[in-house]
């Protein structure tokens, strides 16, 4: 077993908000930070690979693993069940390494009721205006005008729902933001129940203290 325990790391935020290139600069600050690797019932997609794109799963493969409790949150998304396998993250966490989940509240809720939850640590990116996410969805040239009308309108929903995370950040500059979580991330690593060594070094003190005091 590592030195510490690895931290399960849920980002949220609405569409535009800057979670994806936050999610990005994460990585290439830490090595220890990588994605989960969600499981789903669709087909893969050509250049998909089973166990680094996704776990592609049957339906009834997927609800039985829902059922045997192996799933930390799942959802079903446009015909299809979406979902983030246990076992995995349970492995990478034994191992020091940590876990970045982009799922949204329903599924932080899923990972705060599950058995991983004294591991994680959910953050929630706010924009710092309507006015400025509605600029960023039409401007980043992924999404039809369209599109990003339906991605405003349930901007709301997920916004409404800041209150379930451990930390809040306002996203009005990435750089500021960025040192942030850093600084979040850094300090959650150092909580008494990610050190798994502590036990043994205060057992260790202990005995010292016991050797070394008069009969």
């Amino acid at each position: 077993m590592s030195d510490r325990r690895g931290l399960l790391i849920i980002l949220s935020s609405p569409s535009g908000a800057g979670k994806s290139t936050l999610a990005r600069r994460l990585r290439e600050w830490s090595s220890s930070i990588r994605f989960s690797v969600s499981a789903t019932t669709r087909a893969p997609r050509e250049g998909e690979v089973d166990g680094e794109d996704y776990f592609f799963l049957t339906e009834d493969a997927f609800k039985q693993q829902v059922a045997e409790g192996q799933m930390l949150e799942h959802a079903y998304v446009f015909d299809n069940y979406y979902g983030s396998p246990k076992g995995p993250v349970q492995e990478s966490i034994n191992q020091g390494g940590d876990v970045l989940f982009d799922v949204d509240w329903q599924g932080e809720v899923q990972i705060r009721n599950s058995d991983l939850a004294p591991h994680a640590l959910s953050i929630f990116l706010l924009p710092p205006s309507i006015s400025e996410l509605r600029r960023r969805l039409l401007v980043r040239n992924k999404d039809s005008a369209t599109v990003a009308t339906r991605r405003m309108e349930k901007s709301w929903t997920e916004i409404s729902h800041w209150g379930y995370y451990d930390f809040v950040l306002v996203n009005d500059d990435l750089d500021k933001t960025e040192a942030e979580l850093r600084s979040i991330i850094t300090a959650t690593r150092l909580r008494r129940t990610q050190q798994p060594s502590l036990m043994t070094h205060v057992r260790r003190l202990q005995a010292e203290f016991q050797k070394a005091s008069p009969k």
